[in-house]
């Protein structure tokens, strides 16, 4: 498992650089793993002892009597490259490096790396070697009673997966993990990340049957790609929440001093981990709150939120913080509200949140919390606690815990407890925690943990949600590269509206005419033949922003204000910015923004993930860290709405009052096409379209400018999702003389996925999923059709539907046929080696015998060929014997297992030469 099964579950550990003193790592290690009572061999290595700790220590990595595991390498940063190189001679595969500073460490000046941890992670890569760190705290894993790690604390046995790259934040958890008898399934800390990072081990943990959630501590990603593709796979199985640091500029400037990754923009962060599922935390509180929620994994019942408490303070404090993130306060009925003010004072709330009064005892709690879990007017229950006289906070919630637990329904609701204070209320909140309820210390950290379960099914939810086409699109990709190669021809890299217009148009944007004058003169004739009132803008490529030099004169209505306009631009381009070159004048028609709202599109290059999507209001003062919404192509019609939604929600667009509201539908079709048109034109480094007009549905692009470079080798890699594979797209022929197209599967593929599996026999589902299937649902289909291209690929083989005399085909922007149905379908899904893909082939049933199979079969052979995977595998029934003969005549090795009712398939690929 490319060292991870070494990693993740050793036999065996080496520790490199034992050491007697009591405050150097190599003794807190070996301490350490000692007082955990680790089942296997424990062998230190240090040329000054006999033995550490008692244990016969070995003087050189050479004299260990076996092979171990996993060597921890507590040595100094500047021996480690040479350690590295003894322990791969020696055959050990994964090492967890703890020394920090590597990262800044000069090499020999000779050497063509830039710095020790390059180095040695070179070396590492000749030995086929895997390296946790440097800069790591070390790994805990409590099931398998190992701590190697120099933490003082150890951890519990738990279901929580906890990886950080941050060691002091590692040991702050587990000293408030340890207080709140949290337990850890794995606890690591990756620290520099050089080799093993977050996208490898959330492969392996969502597989884990000991991890039920995964916390991940991030201060920087390297791999974009690989994150976001084993984030997207592992949020489907686990819930995973993340700590990103560096919210600020100067913070992700810090992360990026501390780690050595690359400083990307947080907002895009927050989009990539929304995007990919995820959940992400803000700070410390939220941290502990959300570590407090997993380790309580309960699903979610509902949103509506009810609160009983015997202090409104506090409950108000706890209602203010849902309504800032944007939670739903449960609405009492008329009966529930008649039943408590039976038992209640008359001055209480008679709302929710429940105010059972001050003077409140044990009893009238339990009558309180008894009503609400009778009722159905909550899906969630806050109890709320302030130190009282008359409530024994100890008591109360025994005698609380007691109810929950005997009341019938009480399953029925999401229980969180706050118990305000200390002393008393840290034993209070120690009895809900060991009755697996979880309790917080304050309102705030009750709601948000509440707000993260909610946050979360909506990340998934819109992970699932179903892209509606919109109809046909007129794109011409190859017109705007022409354009893009003719401009970098002739060494134009930095464009303006005049320049972005025709690439704009071949993807279908309406755009204002524009044109060019040499002088005030020119400006003034073109004018008078395009008619008043125009605009004319300064046309300067040393001058990126206009309004520098009052570059943009609007609403002129004649001759004369045209030049005299024309005039004084060039006049402050004189005096301002003397040296700058002037191409000249754009003059443009007036729009008509009566009515209409300015938007402001624009396409970042992130240093981390890429090209990116940003929508917000057009203004003077634009900071994309903080004024518009984003979002990571490529955009189908449905993540193109949830950008405009958010940005809506956040603010980054004000809804304002206008004769036409903005047509969403409409706005969503023109990010999909710039999210297609970024994908097909890689020359592409930053778009700007500034303002964007738009009245209704009605949307054109005022001013627009772009950065465009070369580009050569793979156009898809700078994404940090992979696109539709359009390169896969074929025709091929039944034996009945039909014609059919093999593409890959999309998303908006789900009805006819539906409408396909219709028309396949129960027999047949029966023999493809080994069990009886019924009706798949909405979240069976979106996992079908909503697929990981970078790991995962399934071919649908298409054909046309007759359609009614003067029917109109209607295309997808990926270039779907609407008028198709989908015959038959193949799938690969790789593991995260790429070694092994297993494969599975469906056919609609009234459609055996034309040869669809066969086309199937080799398509995806093809493909994993292409992929460079190793062997291909499948399983099926000894009753598929049409399966088992296909596969038999394409050469798979099979193996039938009559007493276990299942056959085997197996094809090697690696010695075939055979090429795509």
């Amino acid at each position: 498992m490319n060292g991870l099964e070494q990693l993740l579950k050793p036999k065996s550990i080496a520790v490199i650089g034992a050491s007697d003193s009591p405050n150097r790592a190599g003794n807190v290690v070996l301490r350490n793993l000692l007082s955990g009572h680790f089942h296997g061999p424990i062998m230190p290595v240090t040329p000054k002892y006999d033995a550490v700790a008692g244990v016969l220590a070995y003087p050189s990595i050479e004299s260990l009597p076996r092979v171990p595991d996993l060597a921890i390498v507590c040595t100094n940063a500047h021996r480690n490259v040479d350690i590295i190189e003894q322990l791969g001679n020696k055959g050990v595969k994964v090492a967890i490096v703890l020394a920090a500073g590597m990262n800044t460490l000069s090499a020999d000046p000779s050497s063509s790396y830039e710095n020790e941890e390059q180095r040695m992670f070179a070396v590492a890569q000749q030995y086929g070697m895997r390296i946790v760190g440097p800069n790591s705290m070390g790994l805990i894993l409590p099931w398998l009673n190992l701590n190697a790690s120099f933490s003082p604390i150890a951890a519990h046995k738990g279901n929580i997966a906890f990886i950080s790259q941050s060691a002091a934040v590692c040991t702050t958890i587990l000293d408030w993990a340890k207080n709140k008898n949290i337990g850890f399934s794995t606890f690591l800390s990756l620290g520099d990340a050089c080799d093993i990072n977050f996208a490898e081990l959330l492969d392996t943990l969502c597989r884990d049957s000991k991890t039920e959630a995964i916390l991940l501590y991030v201060d920087s990603i390297k791999d974009a790609r690989r994150f976001m593709s084993a984030a997207r796979a592992a949020a489907r199985n686990r819930r995973i929440l993340v700590v990103k640091s560096g919210r600020t500029q100067a913070g992700g400037q810090a992360a990026q001093l501390h780690t050595g990754g690359d400083a990307g923009l947080d907002v895009v962060y927050d989009a990539a981990i929304r995007r990919s599922g995820m959940l992400r935390v803000h700070n410390t509180h939220e941290l502990f709150a959300a570590v407090e929620t997993l380790a309580h994994s309960v699903p979610l019942r509902g949103e509506r939120l009810a609160i009983i408490t015997n202090g409104g303070g506090p409950a108000i404090m706890a209602v203010d913080a849902l309504a800032d993130r944007g939670g739903k306060l449960a609405t009492l009925s008329e009966d529930t509200i008649n039943k408590l003010s039976e038992i209640l004072p008359s001055c209480w709330s008679h709302a929710n949140p429940i105010d059972i009064i001050g003077d409140a005892d044990i009893s009238r709690y339990e009558k309180a919390v008894r009503i609400l879990l009778d009722s159905d007017d909550c899906d969630a229950l806050l109890l709320m606690h302030s130190p009282s006289a008359i409530a024994d906070g100890n008591e109360t919630a025994k005698r609380l815990v007691h109810l929950l637990q005997s009341h019938p329904r009480s399953r029925k609701f999401n229980i969180l407890t706050n118990w305000a204070g200390e002393n008393e209320a840290i034993s209070a909140r120690q009895i809900f925690a060991d009755a697996g309820y979880p309790a917080y210390r304050t309102p705030e950290s009750a709601v948000s943990a509440f707000m993260h379960l909610i946050e979360y099914r909506r990340n998934q939810k819109h992970l699932l949600e179903t892209p509606v086409s919109f109809g046909e699109v007129t794109t011409t990709p190859k017109l705007a590269s022409a354009i893009l190669k003719d401009l970098l021809a002739q060494n134009i890299q930095r464009l303006e509206t005049h320049d972005v217009r025709p690439i704009l148009e071949s993807y279908g944007f309406n755009t204002l005419p524009t044109w060019i004058a040499s002088d005030p003169a020119e400006a003034a004739h073109i004018a008078e033949q395009i008619g008043y009132p125009v605009a004319v803008k300064l046309r300067s490529p040393d001058i990126q922003h206009k309004s520098e030099v009052h570059g943009v004169m609007l609403h002129l209505r004649n001759a004369t204000e045209v030049a005299n306009g024309a005039q004084a631009i060039l006049d402050r381009v004189s005096l301002n910015y003397p040296s700058a070159h002037i191409e000249g004048l754009l003059v443009q028609q007036m729009a008509n923004r009566a009515g209409s709202q300015e938007l402001r599109i624009t396409v970042h290059n992130d240093a981390v993930f890429g090209p990116v999507i940003m929508l917000g209001e057009d203004a003077a003062e634009w900071d994309i860290r903080k004024d518009a919404a984003v979002a990571i192509p490529p955009l189908n019609m449905a993540l193109a709405r949830y950008l405009v939604i958010n940005a809506l929600k956040t603010g980054k667009i004000r809804q304002r009052r206008l004769p036409e509201r903005l047509d969403i539908p409409a706005l969503c079709q023109l990010l999909v096409r710039i999210s297609q048109l970024i994908i097909d034109c890689p020359e592409i480094t930053e778009l700007d379209i500034h303002p964007l007009l738009v009245s209704g549905s009605e949307l054109t692009v005022i001013d627009a400018s772009m950065t465009i470079k070369p580009f050569s080798g793979d156009k898809q890699a700078r994404l940090a999702i992979r696109p539709y594979p359009k390169e896969h797209e074929e025709q091929a022929i039944l034996k009945n003389g039909q014609q059919i197209l093999l593409r890959p599967i999309l998303p908006e593929d789900e009805p006819k996925h539906a409408a396909f599996i219709a028309k396949v026999s129960v027999d047949d589902l029966y023999k493809r999923f080994f069990s009886d299937v019924g009706e798949f649902n909405h979240e069976a289909l979106a996992n079908f059709t909503q697929i990981d291209y970078d790991r995962e690929m399934a071919f649908v083989a298409t054909i046309k539907q007759e359609k009614a005399t003067g029917a109109q085909t209607q295309t997808t922007a990926n270039g779907e046929d609407d008028n198709e149905s989908i015959i038959g379908v193949t799938r690969a899904l790789s593991d995260p080696e790429n070694y092994d893909a297993e494969f599975a082939i469906l056919v609609r049933s009234d459609l055996k015998g034309v040869g669809l199979g066969k086309i199937l079969m080799e398509k995806i052979i093809r493909y994993c060929k292409q992929r460079g995977i190793h062997q291909m595998s499948g399983m099926t029934m000894p009753t598929n014997r049409g399966m088992i003969m296909l596969a038999q005549k394409v050469g798979f090795h099979v193996d039938i297992q009559m007493e276990d009712g299942i056959v085997e398939m197996m094809l090697p690929l690696q010695n075939d030469t055979e090429q795509n």
